[in-house]
């Protein structure tokens, strides 16, 4: 198989990797503990074998239980994966990918915590962060365009 490269990090920049993402799974976790963890009602994940990741600059790492941790930066609070203490496998956040358009989930793990109402969310309106007023004038006002 060929080796196909992508790379990510966190929000401020200060942490930065790159995957050799040509044998990456993407799913969802719906947990409680990848709930807290991002904040979210699922985390969104791209399954990885460890050697697939190269760490350009090393993130933070919180033990969020006794069999996992999970890599984050401490500047700026980027939740950027999951990682069981083996070592057998990196699971990298979809989110934290430069471009993660390319992912698509194929299971959904931690299913015992599913909210169902947030599952197909395809009927509920649109609106674009440059079309939403109240974000486009703060962006205005400090003199920057709105970010895609």
């Amino acid at each position: 198989m060929t080796e196909k490269t992508s790379s990510g990090g966190c929000q401020c920049g200060r942490v930065r990797y790159h995957a050799d993402v040509s044998k990456a799974e993407a799913y969802l976790c719906h947990c409680r503990m990848c709930q807290k963890a991002t904040g979210g009602v699922a985390a969104a994940f791209v399954q990885l074998p460890f050697e697939a990741v190269a760490w350009e600059s090393e993130p933070d790492w919180y033990a969020s239980s006794p069999i996992a941790r999970r890599p984050f930066c401490s500047r700026c609070g980027t939740p950027l994966g999951f990682m069981f203490n083996d070592g057998t496998g990196m699971d990298l956040t979809v989110g934290s990918f430069d471009d993660p358009s390319g992912f698509v989930p194929v299971a959904h793990a931690g299913a015992e915590s599913i909210h169902e109402a947030w599952l197909d969310t395809s009927a509920l309106p649109r609106q674009r962060s440059d079309e939403t007023k109240s974000v486009a004038d703060r962006w205005h006002a400090a003199g920057l365009e709105v970010p895609e």
